[in-house]
């Protein structure tokens, strides 16, 4: 009897199956680059952007003019909430909640302009002839 060792047997992880993935015919106009999913992608991508600038100057607009206002005014900083400093109740503690909802907001609109997007590229290829 020899004492070989079993064959080594590469590892790379569970088989995959590819789902049946039911894919819009507009799909095949983004997937080969024309100029028609040329322009799907793009009004895709401007939507997210506006979004985004849209989220970001929401949290500018609060968040980042904060440390201003305490600047402005120094008054604000010796004003206290119970133990708490006014400064350290509003950045440390209210911000958190805030940037929570941003996010929230953030992806629940993301999404919803994701559905459209893929509802306008089924519709318009569903009308095509």
């Amino acid at each position: 009897m020899s004492d070989q060792p079993p064959p080594r047997v590469r590892v790379t992880g569970p088989p995959r199956r590819r789902a049946d993935v039911v894919r819009h015919p507009g799909a095949r106009e983004i997937d080969a680059e024309t100029a028609l999913g040329e322009v799907f992608m793009r009004s895709l991508l401007r939507e997210q952007l506006v979004l985004a600038l849209r989220v970001l100057a929401a949290l500018a607009l609060t968040v980042g003019l904060v440390p201003l206002v305490f600047h402005l005014d120094p008054s604000l900083g010796d004003v206290e909430v119970g133990p708490v400093p006014l400064a350290w109740l509003v950045l440390g503690v209210l911000t958190y909640p805030w940037l929570i909802v941003l996010g929230w907001v953030y992806v629940r609109q993301a999404e919803a302009n994701e559905r459209d997007f893929a509802d306008l590229v089924g519709t318009v290829e569903e009308d095509s002839p």
